[in-house]
């Protein structure tokens, strides 16, 4: 199994953010690399990577607004953790301890 999203904590519950120091650690006889961004070792190709993934998604906010474009995609809707200076996104807000969207 591979996961690329330690950088806030991970997401599997034996991850934590390693270095190149010290990049390793086994939880489980599981063999953990967990070095904080990852995709900065090649940072072209996941420049190139992450701009076509989120390209569609700036256009469709360009031009229809967050809230008609959030309408209209349910993976962008998803992805919206804050608006107009509130957590929006409950699972967001229940690890940092605000107030839960309505």
């Amino acid at each position: 199994m591979w996961t690329v999203a330690v950088d806030q904590g991970g997401c599997v519950e034996t991850t934590h953010p390693t270095t190149h120091d010290d990049p390793v650690f086994i939880v489980e006889q599981v063999v953990h690399y967990c070095v904080a961004n990852m995709p900065g070792a090649v940072a072209l190709t996941s420049t190139e990577a992450l701009t076509s993934t989120t390209l569609p998604y700036g256009l469709l906010i360009a031009d229809l607004g967050l809230a008609a474009a959030c309408r209209q995609s349910a993976p962008l809707r998803r992805g919206v953790n804050t608006h107009n200076g509130h957590c929006v996104n409950a699972a967001v807000a229940r690890r940092r301890g605000a107030p839960a969207p309505p």
